[in-house]
């Protein structure tokens, strides 16, 4: 073999590294999950009935979405807002600054409702406190859905005071 071939295997070499590193960073950045849900707004001053099938659909919530690495330390945040129906749709990228995020370690949850009724978030499907992503529902070539929810708003009137905080004023004797 002459140097001429040597040096042309060497240049075919390193172009297909380079192809394969270039290909490897498409698929990276093609690659997404998909996280979708519905929030509603629960009114408790309906009848039994209506309080269970009647939920309406919220426009403009606002919902987000947080995952964290092996640290527990935020990686990604991302929100989306409802449509008409209060459906939401979120995607993420499955890489970020090149690590992988794992849907294990995202959580969802409720942020904010422009309703000016039903706008105390309620935990129904874990939507005030977060739920975290378990098992997708969809998974299809490089699809891979969570669907979540549904969750739920309420009105004040509906909202449940915490008992469970004890008040200090509340233990001390009256000097009336």
């Amino acid at each position: 073999m002459g140097r001429t071939s040597i040096l042309l295997i060497i240049a075919a070499a390193s172009f297909l590294v380079i192809f394969n590193g270039v290909a490897d960073a498409l698929k990276e950045d093609s690659q997404v999950f998909q996280v979708c849900g519905k929030v509603l707004c629960q009114d408790c001053t309906e009848g039994w009935n209506e309080w269970v099938t009647g939920a309406k659909p919220i426009k403009g919530s606002k919902v987000s979405i947080t995952c964290l690495d092996d640290r527990s330390r935020v990686v990604h945040y991302a929100s989306d807002l409802t449509d008409d129906g209060g459906e939401f749709e979120v995607s993420v990228k499955k890489y970020t600054n090149g690590k992988e995020l794992k849907p294990q370690n995202c959580f969802l949850r409720l942020v904010s409702s422009p309703d000016p009724v039903c706008n105390i978030a309620t935990d129904f499907a874990g939507g005030k406190t977060g739920v975290k992503l378990h098992h997708p529902v969809v998974v299809y070539r490089d699809i891979v859905k969570y669907v979540l929810g549904p969750f739920y708003y309420s009105t004040p009137m509906c909202d449940e005071p915490d008992t469970s905080i004890v008040d200090s004023n509340d233990s001390k004797e009256s000097n009336y």
